[in-house]
């Protein structure tokens, strides 16, 4: 018997729930005053928290057999979890080679709508992540939240990069506007970073986006070269191509072996973690190339 896509069996992989889940985070991660806490607002909290733990527990079951074969001594677990740059869900996704030669200006456009609107904001993940972590972890968090902020030259913050990126194309970033799965990818990244049940899911999960970014980078930005945007235009796609295999290194060396040495069980949580934000990613490249028509 044939069997139903799983969000069609998923209350929470469905867009009306994406889209309420998205526009919550956005206002409980935004800065606000004491006022706003308002019974109302505090009860719609406690809604939306059970909502997003019940959401975070699907993604959780969908990995957790494959994350369990994940070796938890550090030499072993370092091996398996970089062994996902090559075999991890949506890696070499097809859709990539055919955006760096292939899709013209419309095309991307509406790629990077889709990337952009579904971005959580590395720096502010990084930054949640690191709250009570080992000293030895934490340090190298905070390194790679310099980096994320231009070691304090404005021009060089990775996320106005992206925004510049967002002006110059004109991208549509509204959430009604963006699919699903690009806001799912989103709000398990939200999740994990800003509950602290799964800070060390985060860890896995953040690093493992340092691990597999730069061949996706540099396939996007040979794709805006090719449509003619100029270096200082897609600088933000040229220097993620390069500088997360530097960050990656490090992330795995100085965060995750020595997260492990002190407590296997870490292992398995950061397996979950990066098997779920991958298995997010290639869930965003099969519906992206569906909309294009990519074959």
């Amino acid at each position: 018997m044939a069997t139903q896509p799983e969000h069609r069996r998923s209350q929470f992989l469905q867009q009306d729930f994406q889209e309420e889940l998205s526009f919550w985070n956005r206002h409980r991660l935004a800065p606000g005053f004491p006022d706003a806490a308002t019974p109302s607002q505090l009860d719609r909290d406690r809604s939306m928290l059970r909502l997003e733990h019940a959401f975070m527990e699907e993604l959780r079951a969908q990995v957790m057999a494959d994350a369990a074969q994940a070796p938890t001594d550090p030499d072993g677990f370092i091996n398996w979890f970089e062994g996902l740059k090559a075999t991890g869900p949506g890696q070499h996704d097809r859709l990539f080679p055919w955006l760096a030669e292939e899709a013209d200006r419309d095309e991307l456009r509406w790629f990077l709508s889709q990337e952009a609107a579904g971005e959580a904001g590395f720096d502010d993940l990084v930054a949640m992540t690191q709250v009570k972590l080992p000293a030895r972890a934490k340090l190298e968090l905070a390194r790679n939240y310099w980096d994320e902020m231009g070691r304090g030259n404005p021009k060089g913050m990775h996320g106005p990069m992206l925004g510049q990126l967002v002006d110059i194309l004109e991208l549509d970033t509204q959430i009604h506007h963006t699919v699903w799965e690009s806001l799912a990818l989103a709000n398990a990244m939200t999740a994990m970073a800003a509950s602290r049940c799964y800070a060390w899911h985060s860890v896995g999960a953040l690093g493992v986006i340092e691990l597999t970014a730069p061949d996706r980078s540099a396939h996007t930005a040979k794709a805006l070269r090719r449509i003619g945007l100029s270096g200082s235009e897609r600088r933000y796609f040229d220097l993620h191509a390069v500088l997360d295999v530097k960050h990656s290194r490090d992330w795995n060396d100085e965060a995750i072996r020595p997260l492990v040495e002190e407590d296997p069980r870490r292992a398995t949580a950061m397996a979950e973690g990066a098997l779920i934000r991958l298995h997010c990613g290639a869930r965003c490249f099969s519906r992206y190339r569906a909309h294009l028509g990519v074959v």
